[in-house]
């Protein structure tokens, strides 16, 4: 798939109010289709490409199918903010996103709606309180420098692959307080068999059952019984520490403001099974282990590996980059309190996530019927806003599809939309560990940049499912400073 350039969103205020009425009872303008088909054949070519040409052919509120399912895009800021702000309560994820995570991620808190995700987010919190957060870091940094150690002068590696295995390990010491090393071939080839699945399921109209005994059905059954069995593992582990502490059958452990012995900040199992208000029975906290290692590994697993790669096609960018790091940390490991100093590592980290947003696109359901840009949208209609397009809107960013850390200054974030930039989603669902990310992608990021140098292989292309994956290997010679 190619790297397209984007389109800009619409100015979702320029109508009058009298126009908005009148247009309220239209379907918005969209791509042409096919009967049946719509624009399937469109999208499967090239899902990016579509969007972007949805979005400035048609402007900030769209209309197009997918076989037969209808779908309203949004490309304005501002509406998106309303979908994910102003009006949440109005919106749920929908039976698409449940279809594609319900079967991994059960009943996790990327995927339960309602009373009952408040309820986790609120047991979850703690462990990615800002106060919390160092305590993660002298993880994230030696996972870093264990996963480089193997790492021969001149090789050509898949980065993708050594991020992969580098973020998984910090997620599940971080989170856990559990060394997955063990697991860890195993845990990467079933997180990517359900990604590969969920993949083939959005790009296309009509998918086999999942009960049918293809290839591909059978690695994804192998896959969710894989990721069971380590999330029982991580659970096991986890409740034998927590009434090793004390706890009994059938008792909770006094709630606690200190982090649990088990790992480096609050475990997440722990603060799950001490809340007062969660139903931690065991598949629920299965379902979080599950939710926890695949959404806080993949999309900083994406981030490191495109980083590097733009590192190896920006030579300028590299060169200032290593200034930096070798200015702030000389030889030692990066800590905390290096971050500080780190300004342009975190330019990098941000304009990484603006070109090739992990999260590349988000998919809500209105609960009733919904007016957005001046037209009705129906109840348990699809609405979708991608990042891919946002994040390279000519009307905010010059240059949309160069990458430029530079471009990251106060007045840029001071003059821009609010959602022109939202990697992590916004409003009451903005990921939970946004910050943890953030951080885990410096800290790695200075740590390779002391160390390492990358030259790619190939270009970037991609095949987005859940997130933006890369479509194949993304091989890189590596070679030591």
């Amino acid at each position: 798939m190619s790297d397209t350039t984007p389109s800009g969103g619409g100015d979702a205020s320029a109508s009058s109010e009298a126009g908005e009425e009148n247009r309220a009872e239209e379907r918005p303008p969209g791509p042409d289709g096919l009967p049946v088909l719509g624009n399937t054949f469109a999208f499967l070519d090239d899902p990016l490409a579509f969007w972007t040409r949805t979005a400035r052919e048609h402007g900030p509120v769209a209309y197009y199918e997918l076989g037969t399912e209808p779908f309203f895009q949004l490309s304005d800021p501002d509406l998106v903010q309303q979908v994910l702000v102003h009006d949440n309560e109005r919106y749920r994820k929908g039976e698409l996103f449940m279809a594609a995570l319900e079967p991994p991620l059960g009943n996790g808190l990327l995927t339960s709606e309602g009373s009952f995700w408040r309820r986790q987010r609120h047991a979850i919190q703690p462990a990615f309180a800002p106060d919390r957060l160092d305590a993660y870091a002298d993880a994230m940094v030696d996972r870093a420098t264990a996963e480089t150690a193997g790492w021969s002068d001149g090789e050509v590696r898949n980065v993708h692959d050594d991020m992969m295995s580098l973020t998984v390990e910090v997620a599940a010491e971080a989170l856990f307080g559990v060394d997955v090393t063990e697991f860890e071939d195993a845990v990467s080839d079933a997180l990517g068999a359900v990604m590969d699945h969920v993949e083939r399921r959005s790009r296309r109209p009509v998918d086999v059952p999942v009960w049918l005994p293809t290839p591909g059905n059978r690695r994804y059954r192998r896959a969710l019984a894989t990721l069971e069995e380590v999330a029982d593992a991580v659970v096991d582990r986890q409740l034998a520490a927590a009434d090793s502490d004390g706890a009994t059958d059938g008792e909770r452990p006094e709630r606690t403001d200190e982090p649990a012995d088990a790992g480096p900040g609050p475990n997440v199992v722990r603060l799950l099974r001490e809340s007062d208000e969660a139903d931690a029975s065991r598949e629920q906290l299965r379902d979080e282990v599950v939710t926890l290692l695949l959404a806080g590994h993949e999309t900083t697993a994406l981030t490191l590996t495109y980083a590097c790669h733009q590192l190896g096609r920006h030579p300028e960018v590299a060169e200032r980059l290593r200034a930096e790091v070798d200015d702030v940390l000389g030889d030692r490991d990066p800590t905390v309190a290096d971050l500080a100093e780190l300004d342009y590592t975190e330019r990098v980290v941000k304009e990484t996530m603006r070109l090739y947003p992990p999260v590349h696109e988000l998919l809500r359901e209105p609960t009733e019927d919904v007016t957005l840009g001046g037209y009705r949208i129906p109840a348990g209609s699809t609405v979708s806003f991608q990042q891919w397009v946002l994040h390279r809107d000519p009307a905010v960013y010059d240059a949309p599809t160069e990458f430029r850390p530079e471009r990251w200054t106060e007045e840029l974030t001071d003059s821009m939309p609010a959602f022109s930039y939202f990697p992590f989603g916004g409003g009451p669902r903005r990921c939970v560990g946004d910050r943890f990310a953030m951080m885990e992608a410096r800290l790695v990021l200075a740590t390779l940049a002391r160390d390492w140098t990358f030259d790619p292989l190939g270009d970037l292309s991609f095949a987005p499912s859940i997130t933006l994956r890369p479509d194949g290997p993304v091989e890189m010679r590596v070679e030591r400073r």
